[in-house]
C-alpha cells in the first residue's frame, strides 16, 4: 500500500500548476483506499506482490478518484471527506480536467502490467461506471423506482469497481478462473453492502462523522433504497420529498427516514449482502487468503463515515 501510495501522489504531482495541485487535493483528501487494498488482499497465497500488482492498485483507485470528482460536479457538492470538494475549490473547467487527468493515467499505468485482459477488465468496469451514472440521472426524482432498478445502478456504479479490483488481484497472480469467479461474486456483494451502507449514513445527522451535509442524495433527487422503505412505512413522505427542498425540509425528512424505522431495515438488506460476500469467497479459499476479506464485508456495514 505504501508503494501504491507513492504511484498515486507521482501521478498527480506530474503535471504542475493548477491541474497538479488539484490532483493532489483530490489525493490528499484521504479516503479508505478499500479498492487498491482489495487488488493485493486478492492476490494468490503466496506469490510475490509485484509491479503488476502495484500498477492495478494504483489504477483502480484512479478511476475511483476520477469519479468521485465528475460526481461532485455533476451534482454540486460542496463537501467530500469534510474538504471543499474540486468544483466548489477550483471551478468546474478545472474540475473536468482533473477528472479526465485521473481517469486518462490509470489505464497509461494499468498497461504497465502487460496484461491485456486486466486492461480490457477495467475499460468494461469503466463502462459500467458511466452507464450508472447515466442511469442514477434518469432515476432522478423517481419514487416508484423499483428495488432491482435500484440494485442494478449500485452494481454498476459502485459494485463493480469493487468486483474489478478483486478480480485484478487474483488475475495477475495467476489464480485459477474459479477463484477469479468466486471473488467476482464477493466484490460485487461487497460493493452492494458498501452502498447501502453509504446510502443509509446519508440520513445520519453527524457531519463530523459524515464529512458532507446529511441529505445530500435528498438535495440532488437521488432515489435511495432507505428512502424507498420509508416511504413504503409512511405514504405521506412521497408528498413531502417530491420538488425542490428548503435545508428545513431536508432535515426534517431525513429525521422522519431514522424515526420510522427504514434505516434499520435497510442496515438489515445490507448485512445479508455482507454475508453473500463472505459466503462466495469459498470458492476462492484454495488459493487465497480469505479472512482479512471476510473482516472488510463486515466492517463495510459497522463503518461509521
Amino acid at each position: 500500500m505504501s508503494a501504491c501510495e507513492s504511484r498515486l501522489a507521482a501521478v498527480s504531482s506530474e503535471p504542475g500548476g493548477r491541474l497538479g495541485e488539484s490532483c493532489l487535493d483530490t489525493l490528499e483528501a484521504g479516503g479508505k483506499r478499500l479498492r487498491p487494498l482489495l487488488v493485493l488482499m486478492s492476490a494468490r497465497q503466496g506469490s510475490a506482490i509485484g509491479a503488476g500488482h502495484i500498477a492495478a492498485a494504483a489504477a483502480v483507485e484512479l478511476v475511483h478518484m476520477a469519479t468521485l470528482v465528475h460526481d461532485d460536479m455533476l451534482d454540486k457538492a460542496e463537501l467530500r471527506r469534510g474538504r471543499p470538494t474540486l468544483v466548489a475549490r477550483y471551478g468546474p473547467e478545472v474540475s473536468a480536467a482533473a477528472g479526465d487527468y485521473l481517469f486518462a493515467s490509470a489505464f497509461e499505468i494499468l498497461t504497465g502490467a502487460g496484461s491485456p485482459p486486466a486492461v480490457a477488465l477495467l475499460a468494461q468496469t469503466s463502462l459500467g461506471l458511466s452507464r450508472g451514472e447515466l442511469l442514477q440521472m434518469e432515476q432522478t426524482g423517481d419514487l416508484n423506482l423499483t428495488f432491482d432498478a435500484y440494485a442494478e445502478r449500485c452494481l454498476l456504479k459502485t459494485a463493480g469497481l469493487f468486483s474489478a479490483a478483486c478480480m485484478l488481484g487474483a488475475m495477475l497472480s495467476g489464480c485459477t478462473a474459479k477463484t477469479v469467479a468466486a471473488l467476482e461474486e464477493f466484490g460485487n456483494q461487497l460493493g452492494l453492502a458498501f452502498q447501502l451502507a453509504d446510502d443509509i449514513l446519508d440520513f445520519c445527522d453527524d457531519d463530523s462523522q459524515l464529512g458532507k451535509r446529511a441529505g445530500a442524495d435528498l438535495r440532488d433527487g437521488t432515489v435511495t433504497l432507505p428512502l424507498m422503505m420509508a416511504i413504503e412505512r409512511d405514504v405521506s413522505l412521497r408528498e413531502s420529498v417530491a420538488g425542490a427542498l428548503s435545508e428545513d425540509e431536508i432535515a426534517g425528512i431525513c429525521e422522519r427516514v431514522r424515526l420510522g424505522g427504514a434505516l434499520e431495515v435497510a442496515g438489515l438488506q445490507a448485512r445479508e449482502h455482507a454475508e453473500q460476500a463472505v459466503e462466495a469467497l469459498a470458492g476462492a479459499a484454495h488459493e487465497v487468503e480469505t479472512g482479512p476479506l471476510a473482516l472488510i464485508a463486515g466492517m463495510s456495514v459497522e463503518r461509521k463515515a
